[in-house]
């Protein structure tokens, strides 16, 4: 089965949030609109390539939600290396962010394609359109929920796409209205798609469950994200990898626990003018061990480093610690490899997104590594499933059997806790087993722990990013500014 790489779409969308205003002065559209488009299956297809393009794009917020959280430092050549990212760090961002900035544009990119597509879905019927429908509807979600979960309320645009001068008219949505989208196109997807594709990495009947519970987690809907992460549990269609250390390398991509993976390829560069243009995992180039000389790994510009105190967290005895946190020090020393330390230095690195040695990487080699993102993984199901059983008083016994199977895996002892015991086992298994992913300063912004373990965490602000000022100036001024911002 050929695996379902995306590679960008050729021709052009014309997307609001893009850039400061005077790039409006003068927009030439080439508008597919026209009877010349949407009048077969081939086209509908290759519009949703470009729907999944901007997948690529959401290493960026991997990185941040590491870096936001108490697991990682910003790190980087200086203090001033990529100043946007060192801020979030910091705590000091404001609305004027490059990283932020980007963030909102490629995520809403990625709503305008596949609103593109919904905009002319009755068009042309085929056979195979409901799932061209689920698999847009379930890309909409995810971006949406990537737009909720950094900036609060967002404007909604449902099935027509944002062009310029809308922003004008439309407002930001409350959340609780944008997760209600989310929802619909998510259970939309979920009877629509099946549990296997026409090529792996497409979005499935499993991805869109596994993020309608989270979605629910969320919101605190508990019994729903019980119910629905117990259908996917239940369905068998997923098992958790045996082997733990084969879990993030390159030849078991697309694994028996990959419920959703962001597809990577080393086959087509690009630069920092457009990183959004790579076909590769930037975030690993960005990850990677500064002037690394040595076997196994490639160099790159050590940025996200682990932290002395998430590596410690790890019983010694947990394999997932080394497979997660590499101890650049140790390897060193018993490898003959050289290094040299940036800024923030820990001796750590995050091994399961840093670059690993026979990649074509062309073009720029740290900006096109082939290492695909496990955006979703049946461990990460089987914790918020506990998490659903536990904190929604929906039964302590099942939450244990959920958690404790994941920490069989890790070949630890089963946990016997209940109540608010038991939930705080569930969150520290979620920051070990998850470490590096980019979920944990969601993690602990939606359970109410930030302000305790993050550094400069400033309750009623930080818990969302600010709208980029630009947005708001493109809106004439009309958006209100996040709280304290």
């Amino acid at each position: 089965m050929k695996i379902f790489k995306v590679y960008i779409l050729l021709f052009v969308f014309v997307v609001a949030f893009n850039a400061c205003s005077e790039d409006y002065i003068e927009v030439v559209s080439e508008d597919p609109n026209s009877e010349n488009f949407f009048n077969s299956q081939e086209d509908y297809e290759s519009a949703l390539v470009g729907a999944y393009d901007l997948l690529q794009s959401s290493y960026l917020n991997v990185m941040l939600g590491e870096i936001a959280s108490d697991n990682t430092l910003a790190g980087g050549e200086s203090a001033t290396d990529v100043i946007g990212i060192q801020q979030i760090d910091d705590m000091i961002h404001t609305p004027v962010n490059e990283q932020l900035s980007d963030i909102w544009r490629w995520m809403f990119a990625g709503v305008n394609r596949a609103n593109f597509i919904m905009e002319f879905q009755d068009k042309t019927d085929f056979p195979d359109k409901p799932r061209v429908l689920g698999e847009t509807r379930f890309l909409r979600a995810y971006y949406y929920f990537e737009l909720v979960k950094f900036f609060g309320d967002v404007p909604l645009v449902v099935d027509q796409r944002f062009l310029f001068g809308d922003q004008f008219e439309v407002d930001r949505t409350p959340k609780a209205d944008v997760y209600a989208q989310i929802e619909r196109d998510l259970i939309f997807a979920i009877d629509n798609l099946q549990y296997t594709t026409p090529d792996v990495g497409r979005a499935t009947k499993g991805s869109a469950q596994a993020l309608l519970g989270k979605v629910y987690l969320f919101q605190e809907k508990y019994q729903e994200a019980a119910d629905v992460l117990d259908d996917l549990i239940l369905s068998n269609e997923y098992s958790l990898v045996t082997d733990y250390s084969t879990i993030f390398e390159n030849d078991n991509e697309n694994n028996s626990e990959s419920v959703f993976e962001v597809q990577y390829s080393d086959l087509e560069g690009a630069g920092f003018g457009c990183l959004q243009c790579s076909e590769g995992n930037v975030a690993v180039g960005f990850n990677g061990i500064r002037n690394y000389d040595g076997p196994e790994f490639d160099s790159g510009f050590s940025f996200n480093v682990p932290t002395q105190e998430v590596f410690d967290l790890f019983d010694a005895a947990d394999p997932r610690r080394d497979v997660a946190i590499l101890d650049i020090d140790t390897f060193a020393a018993s490898n003959g490899a050289t290094f040299s330390t940036g800024f923030e230095h820990t001796g750590f690195y995050n091994r399961k997104y840093i670059a690993r040695q026979g990649d074509l990487n062309t073009g720029d080699a740290n900006l096109t590594n082939p290492n695909n993102y496990r955006a979703i993984r049946l461990a990460d199901v089987y914790l918020m499933a506990a998490e659903a059983y536990n904190s929604g008083n929906l039964g302590d016994g099942q939450a244990r059997t959920y958690l404790n199977t994941v920490r069989t895996r890790a070949n630890l002892p089963d946990v016997q806790l209940s109540g608010v015991a038991l939930a705080d086992a569930i969150f520290l298994e979620r920051r070990l087993e998850l470490v590096g992913e980019g979920h944990h300063f969601f993690d602990l912004v939606r359970t109410g722990r930030a302000a305790t373990e993050i550094n400069g965490f400033v309750t009623g602000k930080h818990e969302v990013f600010p709208i980029p000022l630009e947005e708001i100036l493109l809106a004439g001024n009309r958006w209100e500014q996040n709280p304290n911002y």
